[in-house]
């Protein structure tokens, strides 16, 4: 493995370990769509896999329905999660 992809890993492994630490809490998430399209939500984590994560939405009009990332996302920053309230990013280490 060339040290590049195992510098890699070693950051996606600490995304998953310390988003483990935040399951069961609410967490805003910011998802970039492409072509200037943006998308922010409120929602709880809900589970951690391997490789991937799931946030149940808050919609209070809808039924409960999930949606799932992996954590490339949050290192290539298609997906942003924050504290719902405070705005603070959850992984500050990564800017």
């Amino acid at each position: 493995m060339s040290e590049f992809k195992s510098f890699q890993h070693e950051v996606i492994e600490k995304i998953r370990r310390d988003l483990e630490s935040y399951r069961g809490s609410r967490m805003k998430f910011r998802t970039n769509l492409g072509r200037c399209r943006i998308v922010e939500r409120i929602g709880i984590l809900e589970e951690t896999h391997p490789n991937l994560f799931v946030i149940k939405l808050e919609e209070p009009l809808e039924k409960s329905r999930r949606i799932s990332y992996s954590y490339a996302d949050i290192l290539i920053k298609t997906v942003e999660l924050s504290h719902p309230l405070s705005g603070e990013n959850l992984f500050p280490w990564l800017h």
